[in-house]
């Protein structure tokens, strides 16, 4: 904006003019970090979801090559031939871990525990033997369980 005072012109923004683009930037500011928080998080729910899928999908490979059975460890069995390494599970806002940890079932209920990092049914007495879920019993943005995908 260009004022003239007393002939002379001078260059520049009036104090008003300033205070009220910081205003506005705060205003975007107090909008847009919360919003970019939450993107984060459900970037690691896609990211853990994806690696929730990869993992199903080498069990189901190992299932056809073992002839009909799953493994009966901690999904060792699976690196390297059918997984390189096992992926972490990216759970906010706790972190992250590769752990994979035996899951127990009562009453035909997968009953996580509260570690975070992949669970898994390997007893080859229930039903639900061969079964991976992200373990630690949370749920995503959209309020369901992890292990629903």
């Amino acid at each position: 904006m260009i004022s003239i005072i007393r002939g002379k012109a001078r260059k520049g923004f009036t104090l008003i003019e300033l205070m009220i683009v910081v205003a506005i930037i705060g205003i975007l500011a107090a909008v847009a970090i919360p919003k970019f928080a939450d993107l984060i998080n459900k970037s690691k729910e896609g990211a853990t979801k994806g690696s929730l899928g990869a993992i199903r999908s080498a069990m189901t490979v190992y299932y056809g090559d073992a002839e009909g059975t799953y493994p009966t460890d901690t999904l060792a069995s699976l690196s390297p031939r059918y997984l390189e390494t096992i992926p972490p599970a990216k759970v906010p806002p706790a972190g992250e871990s590769s752990t994979v940890t035996a899951v127990t079932v009562s009453s035909n209920v997968i009953t996580p525990n509260s570690t975070i990092g992949w669970g898994y049914v390997n007893n080859s007495a229930v039903s639900q033997w061969g079964t991976v879920i992200v373990d630690g019993g949370k749920t995503d943005s959209k309020g369901n369980a992890w292990s629903s995908y």
